[in-house]
């Protein structure tokens, strides 16, 4: 991999000594870059935990149908769906860091604007300009983390960092369900506000200025086109399987919150820990399962964990009970928890092959965001027409779909499985 400038500050130092205590935690000849990247994330991403929960039960008080509850999730991922490619491609050619403090500026100060919405339009008009801000931000982070990432480590680096988005996801529920009790939902959004905040001083003041960023970038080259991106059979496999997986995330999301509080009553800190559960146990498994990924068959980590994140989605349309709930959603994640370090290590390994780590990253975030679209749309749909109960199999169906998917367009690889 390509040298980077070492953050010099007093800080950035302190913060590399609390977090690597022992030799080669941090995979990475760069670990100032990667502390500052991952706390940036953590808070930035806690903050957001907060609210997601929350937001269907409010909507739903606002009189939201469930596509309207559909549309305020979905709005978030359109915008990101058009922008994430451009952020993507641009964070290659012209540098990391002026995307990332531009992002998190936008989605502080949209975070802040929430205490102001007083109506279903208004939700869904921030979420989609929260959306854009969100573009520059994820994208750009993974891709610069990716470039950071000695070979042969690429699913235990990810997956140490993506610790800082499934812990934030996880603590993020817990406390959101906590201040709206004890507090007031406008709390919990100006909480968001804040942590995102401190997420933009962290990548202000300790990531190094793009003149000093010596990414793998194709400034004096010719860029790679799309084609020959969205035409790769590999990416297209995990392409294919982290929509799908993302898109019952968003089933999640969307109406595990309301199916929690309308079938069984659950407290708005109950129904946190359970969006929390799924998160935190995915989280858990990431950096065993990431260092697993870099030793063993990648195609085989993303099978299983497809067929066990299948199984998780159905559980809830039998529950009877909260402890049902929480069976369901533990299982969701801990397919999660296998698949996914291996599908991110297979994205930093095409990245870097192709010489263009930015535009591949937002190719997989792409299908976050469509799998996030589609899931809380088709289940809002289920909803409004079926039952909310049914929600539950819509995502079912789609798990299992990407998983064959992903089988089909891998085998097609010329190894079948990469690197």
């Amino acid at each position: 991999m390509t040298q980077f400038y070492s953050v010099k500050e007093p800080l950035s130092k302190l913060l590399v000594k609390l977090f690597n205590n022992g030799k080669g935690i941090i995979p990475s000849d760069h670990k100032g870059i990667f502390v500052t990247l991952f706390f940036a994330i953590f808070t930035t991403v806690t903050g957001v935990g907060i609210v997601v929960p929350l937001l269907p039960v409010y909507a739903n008080e606002l009189g939201a149908s469930g596509i309207y509850v559909g549309m305020i999730f979905g709005s978030f991922s359109i915008s990101r769906i058009f922008l994430l490619p451009v952020f993507g491609r641009w964070s290659d050619q012209k540098g990391r860091k002026p995307f990332i403090v531009t992002g998190l500026l936008a989605y502080t100060l949209i975070s802040l604007a929430f205490v102001f919405s007083e109506n279903i339009e208004t939700l869904i008009i921030l979420r989609f300009i929260q959306g854009a801000g969100s573009a520059m931000i994820m994208p750009v982070v993974q891709a610069y983390v990716g470039e950071i990432t000695p070979e042969g480590s690429e699913g235990y680096s990810m997956g140490l960092f993506n610790l800082s988005m499934f812990l934030s996801l996880s603590l993020g529920p817990l406390m959101g369900g906590g201040i709206k009790d004890i507090w007031s939902l406008d709390a919990a959004f100006i909480c968001m506000g804040l942590l995102s905040g401190i997420g933009l001083l962290l990548c202000i003041f300790f990531l190094p200025k793009v003149s000093e960023e010596k990414v793998k970038r194709n400034t004096g080259n010719k860029i790679i086109p799309w084609s020959n991106l969205v035409k790769d059979k590999g990416i297209i496999s995990i392409f294919m399987f982290r929509y799908a997986y993302t898109a019952c995330i968003g089933v999640i999301w969307c109406f595990l919150p309301l199916f929690a509080d309308t079938e069984f009553g659950l407290s708005g800190s109950l129904t946190g820990v359970l969006v929390m559960l799924g998160v935190f146990v995915s989280g858990l498994l990431h950096l065993p399962m990431g260092y697993a990924a870099d030793r063993l068959n990648k195609k085989m980590m993303i099978l299983s964990g497809g067929v066990i994140s299948t199984i998780g989605m159905l559980l809830p349309f039998f529950a009877t009970s909260f402890y049902d709930l929480v069976t369901a959603v533990c299982l969701f994640g801990i397919g999660g928890g296998i698949s996914m370090p291996a599908v991110m290590a297979l994205a930093v390994i095409k990245g870097d092959e192709k010489k263009a780590m930015g535009s591949v990253i937002s190719i997989m975030t792409v299908a976050h965001s469509l799998g996030m679209l589609t899931g809380s749309m088709a289940a809002g749909l289920a909803m409004d027409y079926l039952s909310l109960r049914l929600s539950f199999p819509c995502g079912t169906l789609i798990m299992a779909f990407g998983t064959i998917l992903f089988l089909i367009f891998m085998d097609k690889t010329k190894k079948g499985v990469i690197a």
